[in-house]
Formats: structure tokens, C-alpha cells, sequence
């Protein structure tokens, strides 16, 4: 297992609710969705079944021993059993989880529009996250609950959820990523065990290099070393409950405490300027890889044959789109582009008006790339 290396929350907040205000309108009241007393059960039974969309949930274990949490949504409210369409896997973004793409209303939201649209729709929750809080030996306030980075994400979790939805599914299934899910996802792809059970992929606001970052606050953090700081106090979790933060986590964070493990391994990606996997210092590189330095997710080796879809913004702090273009040139294979010049990071995932912006290519592209039925 690696060493801590994720998350940011304080800095990933900001940037995430910089990125809110800028459309004016675009977003519902989240923080009052968000302030409301959740139920008991979990996401199927807050979000999906409320709402007459059947959901069941269900658990997958990680070779590291992680549970983790999916959820299936086989069809629309409105449709037929048999009325199932292909499989269609969503991965959320960093400090987020399932209910990420069932935010807005079932018109607004991906997650119910794919579903509306005949899709076998399949959430995943990685390690940590609200709906992921369990394992086979630790809670997690132990400290080794929290020793691992994104490339555990990839290497682990996507790989356990990926092939609990093959397995069950009997079908190749379309992947869409956002943000840290687009990392994953690209990092997980260069894996010949999981990309044979990819159709296609679509990808929110792609991240693999992070060169061109702007957002002042992630910058600042980088600059600041913030990222050794918060391990070397051995923080693995903040608890955001003060009068000031309190908004901000209860309109975006789910809960009392948000995990600190993974922009501090997207600020490594920054300050080395590499997609690379998990630096453990010379020693550690040579034990692990026999290598000196971390080797490379070599994205040339993504099948040229593989669907790529990507959508992203010219307000994106993170995501910035040199970098995109970057990841896009890697590539064998010629992506097909969505730029939304007004967009911004989160937009992509919480903006009202995405269903026309995006989700409408969206859709076409995943019809056009792994809709084998007579739908």
C-alpha cells in the first residue's frame, strides 16, 4: 500500500464552490438539498426509491480488503424490466460520491436521465467516501484505513467494481468518469484486465497532467509544501463542522469529515509535471518497481480500437485545457471532443442546464458505442 496521497479538502472546497458561483442560476438550492436530515439505509434508499426509481445495493471487496459500495439502477421509473439497455458505469470526482450524479432533479441529473433513457446505470463509491467507509479488519479511525492513493482507486477499486458489474452484466460495459473518476479511469484503461471489459469511455473534465492548474489555492498549496505538512501531522481526515465551514460541507461534503487522501498526490502530479504511479523515494521505487523513479501510466497503450469520448471546460481550474490537450495527444486513438467554453469543474456534474450542454452528446456517443440492443 502506499502512503497517504490524496486529498486537500480545504483547498478542493474552495475551488469547488469558486467554480458554483460562476453561473449565475445554473445550480438549485444544494446546500439546503444537502442540510436536509438524511434518512436511514443507504444512497437507493435516500435518493433512488423516494423517487419510484427501482435501486438495489450492493457490496464488492477489494483485494486490500476495502467494501465498497455500488448501486444498480437497471431502468427508468416509467420502464419494463425487459426494457434494460446496456451497462453504464459512473465514477465520481474527488470529495464526492454516488449521490453526486442524482443531485439535481431526475430531468437534470446523469444518473437518472441514463437510467429514463434505458440504461443499466451502475454508481460506484470508492474507498473512503460516505457510501465505501468499510473493510474486512479496519475502521476507519485507524490509521492504516487511510494508507493508499488514487492509484488504489485504479489498480484496486475500479478493478473489484468493474468486474462485479462484468460478471453480473455478462456485457462489456460503457464507462463515464468525472474528474478524479477521468484519472482513474485513464490510469485503470492502460490495465489489459480492465479494459477488455470497456466498450468505450467518456470522460468529464479529463485529468492525467495537471501542469496548468490556475486554481490560486491549489498553487498556493503545492508552493507551501501543505501536502507533507498534513502527513507529517498525520491528518487523514478534517472535521469541518465550524460556523464558517459548516455550509460549505453540508451543500457539498455529505457529513462531518472529509478524507485528506487525494490532492496530495494530484500536488505531487503538479510539482513533478508527471502521470506517473505512487513515488515512495528511491528505495521504495527500486523495492516496488526496480526503478529508481515511479514509471509512467503510458496512455499509447489504451486500445486505438476503445471509444474515447471527452467533455470539458474553459472555466476549469483544474482541468485546464492545455493539459486536456496534452492527455488528448498521448492518445492513439482520436477522442471525440465536447468543449464547453463556460463551464468550469464541477458544472459538468452539477450545472441545471448540463442535460442540454452535455448530457445530450453524451448520450449519443454511448448509443453510437456499446448499444448492442433493439432499444
Amino acid at each position: 500500500m502506499a502512503s497517504p496521497a490524496g486529498a486537500l479538502p480545504v483547498i478542493l472546497l474552495l475551488l469547488v464552490v469558486s467554480c458554483c458561483r460562476r453561473i449565475s442560476g445554473a445550480f438549485p438550492a444544494a446546500d439546503a438539498l444537502r442540510r436536509v436530515a438524511p434518512r436511514a439505509g443507504g444512497l437507493c434508499e435516500q435518493l433512488l426509491l423516494p423517487l419510484r426509481y427501482p435501486c438495489t445495493e450492493h457490496t464488492v471487496e477489494t483485494k486490500d480488503g476495502f467494501l465498497l459500495s455500488l448501486q444498480h439502477i437497471p431502468y427508468g421509473k416509467n420502464k419494463a424490466n425487459d426494457s434494460t439497455g446496456p451497462p453504464v458505469f459512473l465514477q465520481h470526482g474527488l470529495f464526492q460520491g454516488g449521490d453526486t450524479w442524482f443531485i439535481n432533479s431526475p430531468e437534470q441529473s446523469l444518473g437518472y436521465i441514463l437510467a429514463d433513457n434505458g440504461f443499466d446505470v451502475w454508481i460506484g463509491n470508492v474507498r473512503g467516501t460516505r457510501w465505501s467507509k468499510g473493510h474486512t479488519t479496519f475502521s476507519v479511525h485507524d490509521k492504516l484505513f487511510w494508507d493508499w492513493s488514487w492509484q488504489e482507486l485504479a489498480e484496486y477499486d475500479l478493478l473489484a467494481m468493474l468486474g462485479y458489474v462484468y460478471t453480473v452484466t455478462q456485457s462489456k460495459i460503457l464507462y463515464v468518469g468525472h474528474s478524479q473518476g477521468t484519472i482513474m479511469g485513464l490510469a485503470a484503461l492502460t490495465m489489459p484486465e480492465i479494459v477488455k471489459m470497456i466498450s468505450s469511455a467518456a470522460l468529464l473534465c479529463p485529468i492525467s497532467y495537471l501542469d496548468n492548474v490556475s486554481a490560486r489555492f491549489v498553487l498556493r498549496a503545492v508552493a507551501m509544501h501543505f501536502d507533507q505538512m498534513l502527513l507529517t501531522m498525520g491528518i487523514h481526515q478534517l472535521n469541518f463542522r465550524s460556523n464558517i465551514g459548516v455550509q460549505i460541507v453540508d451543500s457539498l461534503c455529505d457529513g462531518e469529515h472529509v478524507d485528506c487522501n487525494n490532492l496530495l498526490a494530484a500536488i505531487t502530479v503538479i510539482r513533478k509535471g508527471t502521470f506517473a504511479k505512487y513515488d515512495y523515494g528511491l528505495l521504495g521505487n527500486l523495492r516496488h518497481y526496480g526503478l529508481l523513479r515511479p514509471p509512467a501510466f503510458d496512455l499509447s497503450s489504451i486500445p486505438e480500437s476503445l471509444p474515447v469520448w471527452m467533455g470539458y471546460g474553459g472555466l476549469d481550474a483544474l482541468a485546464d485545457v492545455t493539459d486536456v490537450q496534452r492527455t488528448i495527444k498521448e492518445l492513439r486513438s482520436t477522442p471525440e471532443l465536447l468543449y464547453v467554453g463556460d463551464y468550469g469543474h464541477i458544472d459538468f456534474v452539477m450545472s441545471v442546464k448540463a442535460k442540454n450542454d452535455v448530457y445530450v452528446d453524451l448520450i449519443r456517443f454511448l448509443r453510437e458505442n456499446g448499444w448492442h440492443s433493439s432499444y
